[in-house]
């Protein structure tokens, strides 16, 4: 696109929100999820499988995403791909077979804890949805569950930094997409939507750089740090889009940076 076309879409919003549907609808269907770490809760059915493997597997979305993929299936293939199961069910005896596996930072202390909190939380709730909807903003709810996730007197400080918070500034790039999937929902099915005490409305961009990037370009977003203030810079410009699904616009604006069309 050249740039007489971004100054354009910056002076007409009308413009822009036709330019950025059409890039939803070319982006947004089910042949997307296939080279997207997407895949890996979708071989799953039971909600608490869906959620367990979605929540982990995007906090293990940095890199390049076949690593992430393949990581991902090496992860649960450890919990013979019966996540829930063996999440409440498991012994301090089976955690050992976990002690090989890591990702870039990631590595069994931080394993360890994960399933320490997944547990403890599993035995005591029906569904990870109860974790995150105490708040009408989604900022408070982002930060009362990393309280509640590290509110153990056994929790490793070397795990917080795989598990953000806005009261950090951090943009929650990887929390904010494993909202997506689990509250955004539409014709195609490529989000789960299977959460329904919040709804779209309240969701938050994935900050990533091919998003960043392109909404810069667009005009949508303007301050220079990343952070939790453009985040909400943002998808409050998204929000005079399309008020009650902004961050659908996630496929369009990380489409066109991953591919380069921008």
């Amino acid at each position: 696109m050249s740039k007489d076309s971004s100054l354009h879409f910056q002076k007409d919003k009308t413009a822009l929100k036709r330019f950025l549907n059409k890039q939803v609808k070319r982006i947004n269907r089910p042949d997307f999820i296939n080279d997207d770490p997407l895949s890996i809760p979708k071989a799953y059915t039971q909600k608490q499988d869906i959620e367990i493997t979605a929540f982990w597997t995007s906090m293990l979305a940095w890199g390049q995403r076949v690593t992430i993929i393949n990581k991902s299936l090496e992860l649960f293939s450890l919990m013979d791909n019966a996540p829930h199961d063996f999440i409440v069910n498991h012994t301090e005896k089976d955690r050992k077979r976990f002690s090989e596996f890591k990702h870039r930072t990631f590595q069994y202390t931080d394993t360890l804890y994960f399933l320490d909190f997944l547990q403890r939380y599993y035995k005591e709730h029906e569904s990870l949805e109860e974790a995150f909807v105490e708040h009408k903003e989604m900022r408070k709810n982002l930060s009362a569950f990393h309280e509640r996730f590290f509110n153990a007197e056994h929790a490793p400080q070397r795990t917080r930094k795989h598990l953000a918070t806005p009261d950090r500034k951090s943009t929650c790039k990887r929390l904010n997409m494993f909202m997506r999937w689990m509250v955004r929902s539409d014709a195609t099915g490529v989000d789960f939507g299977i959460w329904k005490q919040l709804t779209p409305a309240q969701l938050m961009i994935p900050l990533d750089v091919h998003v960043e990037r392109v909404s810069r370009e667009l005009g949508l977003l303007t301050r220079k740090q990343r952070d939790w203030t453009a985040v909400e810079e943002l998808t409050n410009n998204l929000r005079q889009l399309d008020p009650k699904d902004p961050v659908k616009y996630d496929f369009a604006l990380f489409g066109l940076g991953v591919t380069g069309a921008l």
